[in-house]
């Protein structure tokens, strides 16, 4: 299980400089859009990321999904320069939108309109015995 920890301390290490380039280095690159790395996954050899964004006070989230896939060179960039002296190979960056918080809410609204009885006190006495 070493490789699933260090695994866990690659992502987070990613999230952190990620956040902090997306915040500080390249805050007016985006427009008026923040930008929140919500999680990373990391291939095991370490080379690939998976990088789950969720964006606010955009306009258009697609169209920022595909320029910061446009710029991932210069973000790839930003990045080595952070991490290139703890780590032997930078690694390649694909971006995603996170939509947890979409599908939460499409649940809640299921459930909100779901007509479901409330159970009696006689059912719940037959059940029982």
């Amino acid at each position: 299980m070493a490789s699933g920890s260090r695994q866990k301390k690659y992502s987070s290490l990613l999230q952190k400089d990620l956040s902090e380039i997306f915040q500080k280095q390249m805050a007016n690159a985006f427009g008026k859009a923040f930008i929140t790395i919500t999680d990373v996954e990391v291939s095991p050899d370490l080379s690939f990321a998976k990088i789950y964004l969720s964006l606010m006070l955009s306009d258009k989230p697609s169209e920022t999904l595909e320029l910061i896939q446009a710029k991932k060179s210069e973000i790839r960039k930003h990045l080595g320069n952070r991490i290139g002296k703890q780590v032997r190979i930078i690694p390649e960056l694909a971006f995603f939108m996170d939509d947890t918080l979409e599908r939460a809410n499409r649940i809640d609204d299921i459930l909100s309109k779901l007509d479901i009885p409330p159970a009696d006190e006689e059912d719940e006495d037959d059940q029982d015995n």
